[in-house]
Protein backbone atom coordinates (compact mmCIF):
# COMPACT_ATOMS: atom_id res chain seq x y z
CA UNK A 1 0.00 0.00 0.00
CA UNK A 2 1.50 3.36 -0.71
CA UNK A 3 2.16 6.12 1.67
CA UNK A 4 -1.06 7.80 0.60
CA UNK A 5 -3.39 5.18 0.95
CA UNK A 6 -1.81 4.40 4.68
CA UNK A 7 -2.74 7.89 5.40
CA UNK A 8 -6.02 8.52 3.56
CA UNK A 9 -8.81 8.19 6.18
CA UNK A 10 -6.67 7.73 9.43
CA UNK A 11 -6.38 9.47 12.14
CA UNK A 12 -2.75 10.67 10.40
CA UNK A 13 -5.04 12.68 7.97
CA UNK A 14 -6.35 14.60 10.48
CA UNK A 15 -3.45 15.74 12.23
CA UNK A 16 -1.86 16.60 8.76
CA UNK A 17 -4.56 18.00 7.89
CA UNK A 18 -4.83 20.16 10.96
CA UNK A 19 -1.15 20.84 11.42
CA UNK A 20 -0.23 22.03 7.50
CA UNK A 21 -3.26 24.45 7.52
CA UNK A 22 -2.45 26.41 10.37
CA UNK A 23 1.51 26.45 9.30
CA UNK A 24 -0.27 27.99 5.90
CA UNK A 25 -2.16 30.37 7.27
CA UNK A 26 1.17 31.80 9.18
CA UNK A 27 2.77 31.55 6.55
CA UNK A 28 0.31 33.61 4.55
CA UNK A 29 0.48 36.08 7.77
CA UNK A 30 4.53 36.24 7.31
CA UNK A 31 4.42 36.80 3.38
CA UNK A 32 1.80 39.87 3.47
CA UNK A 33 3.84 41.04 5.86
CA UNK A 34 7.01 40.98 3.74
CA UNK A 35 5.19 42.69 0.85
CA UNK A 36 3.88 45.25 3.23
CA UNK A 37 7.24 46.28 4.91
CA UNK A 38 9.51 44.65 1.79
CA UNK A 39 11.65 43.14 4.43
CA UNK A 40 11.66 39.36 5.70
CA UNK A 41 10.60 39.35 9.72
CA UNK A 42 10.67 35.93 10.81
CA UNK A 43 9.09 36.89 14.01
CA UNK A 44 5.71 36.59 12.06
CA UNK A 45 6.02 33.38 11.92
CA UNK A 46 5.39 32.83 15.52
CA UNK A 47 3.54 35.55 16.33
CA UNK A 48 -0.14 35.48 17.34
CA UNK A 49 -3.45 37.88 15.81
CA UNK A 50 -3.50 39.16 12.16
CA UNK A 51 -5.06 37.73 8.76
CA UNK A 52 -6.12 34.96 8.53
CA UNK A 53 -6.19 33.20 11.95
CA UNK A 54 -4.01 30.34 11.76
CA UNK A 55 -5.84 29.04 15.17
CA UNK A 56 -9.45 29.08 13.22
CA UNK A 57 -7.35 27.48 10.62
CA UNK A 58 -5.92 24.88 12.24
CA UNK A 59 -8.68 23.55 14.38
CA UNK A 60 -11.57 23.97 10.65
CA UNK A 61 -8.60 21.97 9.20
CA UNK A 62 -8.77 19.58 11.76
CA UNK A 63 -12.60 19.29 12.24
CA UNK A 64 -13.10 18.97 8.41
CA UNK A 65 -10.89 16.23 8.19
CA UNK A 66 -12.47 14.63 11.02
CA UNK A 67 -15.62 14.61 9.46
CA UNK A 68 -14.16 12.92 6.37
CA UNK A 69 -12.38 10.23 7.74
CA UNK A 70 -15.15 10.00 10.41
CA UNK A 71 -18.48 10.90 9.46
CA UNK A 72 -20.79 14.27 10.33
CA UNK A 73 -22.75 11.73 12.47
CA UNK A 74 -19.62 10.36 14.65
CA UNK A 75 -19.09 11.50 18.27
CA UNK A 76 -15.39 12.05 17.37
CA UNK A 77 -16.69 14.79 15.11
CA UNK A 78 -18.85 16.30 17.60
CA UNK A 79 -16.12 16.55 20.10
CA UNK A 80 -13.36 18.09 17.26
CA UNK A 81 -16.30 20.94 15.96
CA UNK A 82 -16.77 21.62 19.76
CA UNK A 83 -13.22 21.92 20.32
CA UNK A 84 -12.92 24.29 17.27
CA UNK A 85 -16.32 26.53 18.40
CA UNK A 86 -14.64 27.24 21.25
CA UNK A 87 -10.84 28.04 20.18
CA UNK A 88 -12.42 30.25 17.39
CA UNK A 89 -14.52 32.14 19.76
CA UNK A 90 -11.72 32.25 22.28
CA UNK A 91 -9.90 33.89 19.41
CA UNK A 92 -12.31 36.55 18.12
CA UNK A 93 -13.89 37.37 22.20
CA UNK A 94 -11.38 36.77 24.91
CA UNK A 95 -8.14 37.32 23.09
CA UNK A 96 -9.28 40.01 21.27
CA UNK A 97 -10.51 41.87 24.03
CA UNK A 98 -7.54 41.32 25.57
CA UNK A 99 -5.76 42.91 22.98
CA UNK A 100 -7.84 45.72 22.88
CA UNK A 101 -6.98 46.34 26.65
CA UNK A 102 -3.34 46.12 25.63
CA UNK A 103 -3.88 49.09 23.26
CA UNK A 104 -5.79 51.02 25.63
CA UNK A 105 -3.22 50.03 28.32
CA UNK A 106 -0.21 51.50 26.27
CA UNK A 107 -1.99 54.49 24.79
CA UNK A 108 -2.26 55.27 28.29
CA UNK A 109 1.46 54.88 29.78
CA UNK A 110 2.58 56.80 26.38
CA UNK A 111 -0.01 59.83 26.88
CA UNK A 112 -0.12 60.34 30.69
CA UNK A 113 3.55 59.08 32.01
CA UNK A 114 6.66 60.89 31.83
CA UNK A 115 9.39 59.51 29.76
CA UNK A 116 11.21 58.74 33.56
CA UNK A 117 8.57 56.68 34.89
CA UNK A 118 9.09 53.70 36.57
CA UNK A 119 6.55 51.26 35.16
CA UNK A 120 7.73 48.69 32.77
CA UNK A 121 9.31 50.00 30.10
CA UNK A 122 8.23 46.66 28.31
CA UNK A 123 5.21 47.71 25.70
CA UNK A 124 2.07 45.23 26.65
CA UNK A 125 1.61 42.75 23.27
CA UNK A 126 -1.50 44.41 21.21
CA UNK A 127 -2.22 41.40 18.52
CA UNK A 128 -3.21 38.90 21.07
CA UNK A 129 -6.85 37.65 18.88
CA UNK A 130 -8.91 37.91 15.68
CA UNK A 131 -11.52 40.24 14.38
CA UNK A 132 -14.36 37.71 13.46
CA UNK A 133 -13.56 38.42 9.70
CA UNK A 134 -9.54 37.46 10.36
CA UNK A 135 -11.13 34.25 11.97
CA UNK A 136 -14.23 33.34 9.41
CA UNK A 137 -10.93 33.59 6.44
CA UNK A 138 -9.16 31.19 8.63
CA UNK A 139 -11.49 28.70 8.95
CA UNK A 140 -12.29 28.84 5.08
CA UNK A 141 -8.46 28.35 4.53
CA UNK A 142 -8.47 25.50 6.67
CA UNK A 143 -11.80 23.24 5.24
CA UNK A 144 -10.50 24.17 2.08
CA UNK A 145 -7.27 22.92 2.47
CA UNK A 146 -8.54 19.57 4.68
CA UNK A 147 -10.86 18.76 1.18
CA UNK A 148 -7.79 19.85 -0.84
CA UNK A 149 -5.39 17.45 0.86
CA UNK A 150 -8.61 14.52 1.34
CA UNK A 151 -8.97 14.83 -2.97
CA UNK A 152 -5.68 14.74 -3.49
CA UNK A 153 -5.08 11.29 -1.13
CA UNK A 154 -7.96 9.76 -3.01
CA UNK A 155 -6.73 10.91 -6.52
CA UNK A 156 -3.41 9.27 -5.35
CA UNK A 157 -4.77 5.60 -3.88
Amino acid sequence: MSLAGNILNTGWEAIISGMVANFLAQFIKFARDWRKHSQMNLSVLFSTGGMPSSHSSGVAGLSTSVALVSGFSSPIFAVSLGYAMITMFDAAGLRRSASLQAMALNQIIRELLSPDHRLSATKLKEFLGHTPREVFVGALLGVAFSLLFHWMLLSIV
